[in-house]
């Protein structure tokens, strides 16, 4: 038969776990705010009976573990979408530094100055001997070219800071593996004796959550219970070891790239996905498709006017002048002819020469409606229009999926944390819970000891 002292140790056995709790509830509690934590909770079961004459008779409660609460499909699900919301904040945001380059519609935007340069030039028609109106087209045409350098200029300068941006993500990315690699470390050897490092695992969790955000990450956690994370097919993180990603230099003079591959290889990464891919998408293919059209913008400019310029007469009998610098073929450089620039009497108004002439002029000014570009389907105003409104529609559309991407992980954290997140208001009804199971553990052992004090004290004395 069970002996009162076999009830004490069923009392200090029941104290201590019901002790634990409260300790695991207190940590919970203490962790509500902590990024990355999921509550814990005590595995408990009976500890075995002991076997009477009479029956089995139960000798308490024992905890056999804490486990943290995850689930792991909200968390795969979580990480797959965050790659794309990290995506889209990163495309969204480049696209709105290149849609506020060019500050549409505004004064002394580039689509105003290139009307303006027109209209100097239906000035000149209308006034074809006038000194003030050649040198007002003159001083036109150097804010439209200063216009297309700015632009530009800007754009290559957001190029270099996206592709200096790379090479600062890739620093995270690695500082992010090497911890995650750190930490595998830690919790084989903490879990090696069976136990589980749930803080670990917690920050471990975290760390690869926000690694998804620059890239595209698969986890798969090995049989001692360190996580490999690939990038891809190729692990960044295997057990206890992380292996870098670099950036090397490609290309020369002002066109360079930093170009992520493996480090100490040539092997580059691709399939990047996240905050990386949307970045290399912008440096590589988003910001020089606008430089390219700046470019094709300001060629059709200065060939059509320069042909037509060419054929006609200055007010000094010059002839066969270019209007803009044929040396300076692009939106970087483009510029007004030196000669022209130092003497706007050359400014070819006339076709015959005579005065009074202006044929020549309004043939250059009509060039604002003629169709130049886009295999002659496009003046160069339609050309810049489209240009315009395809930021605007790229833009809004990064802004849209940014937005709807938010949505959705936001909706799957919120998910996570009503799985595996801590509620204040369940800790404290489950803190109230086995503080009852504590006070209750502690009268049965002071119900034994006063059945021990009985036997002890009580018993024997008859006949003393």
């Amino acid at each position: 038969m069970a002996g009162l002292f076999d009830g004490l140790e069923l009392g200090k056995r029941a104290l201590n776990t019901h002790q634990l709790w409260l300790n695991t509830i207190g940590h919970n509690i203490a962790n509500v705010n902590t990024p990355g934590y999921t509550r814990q909770r005590v595995n408990i079961s009976t500890t075995p009976p002991q076997e009477l004459p009479q029956g089995m008779v139960g000798t308490g409660v024992s905890a056999d573990n804490i486990r943290h609460v995850r689930d792991l499909f909200l968390n795969r699900q979580y990480r797959n979408e965050n790659k794309s919301l990290g995506q889209w904040t990163g495309q969204e945001k480049i696209l709105s530094q290149i849609e506020a380059l060019f500050t549409e519609p505004n004064a002394e935007s580039l689509g105003d100055l290139l009307d303006k340069f027109w209209a100097g030039w239906s000035d000149l028609a209308n006034n074809p001997e006038s000194v003030g109106a050649r040198t007002a087209l003159k001083e036109q045409t150097n804010l439209l070219t200063s216009g297309f350098h700015r632009i530009y200029s800007n754009l290559q300068d957001l190029r270099k800071s996206v592709d200096d941006e790379i090479v600062l993500t890739v620093d995270n990315v690695n500082s992010l593996a090497s911890e995650i690699a750190l930490i595998n470390q830690q919790i084989a050897r903490t879990e090696l004796g069976g136990q589980k490092a749930n803080d670990l695992r917690d920050r471990r969790d975290y760390l690869i959550d926000q690694l998804s955000e620059f890239v595209d990450v698969n986890v798969a956690e090995q049989k001692n219970n360190t996580a490999t994370v690939y990038i891809g097919s190729l692990a960044i993180v295997d057990g206890t070891t992380s292996f870098r990603i670099d950036t090397r230099k490609v290309g020369a003079g002002e066109v360079t790239s930093s170009e992520i591959v493996w480090e100490g290889t040539t092997m580059t990464i691709k399939n990047l996905n996240g905050q990386l891919k949307a970045l290399v998408d912008a440096r590589d293919q988003i910001v020089p498709q606008y430089l390219s059209k700046l470019d094709a913008m300001a060629q059709a400019l200065i060939t059509n006017v320069n042909t037509q310029h060419q054929k006609g007469i200055g007010l000094d009998g010059s002839i066969g002048l270019n209007f803009f610098d044929p040396r300076n073929f692009g939106a970087a450089t483009i510029s007004l002819n030196d000669t022209i620039a130092n003497n706007v009497i050359k400014i070819a108004a006339s076709k015959s020469g005579e005065v009074g002439d202006n044929v020549n002029a309004l043939a250059i000014a009509d060039l604002k409606n003629a169709s130049v570009l886009m295999r002659n389907t496009a003046s160069l105003s339609e050309f810049y229009n489209s240009l315009i409104g395809e930021i605007g529609v790229n833009t809004g559309k990064a802004k849209n999926l940014k937005e709807n991407y938010e949505l959705l992980v936001g909706q799957l954290d919120n998910a996570r944390q009503s799985v595996q997140g801590v509620s204040l208001d369940e800790e404290m009804a489950q803190m109230i819970k086995y503080q009852h199971a504590f006070d209750a553990a502690a009268r049965v052992i002071t119900t034994m000891d006063q059945a021990l004090e009985t036997v002890i004290k009580g018993m024997g004395i008859v006949g003393r």
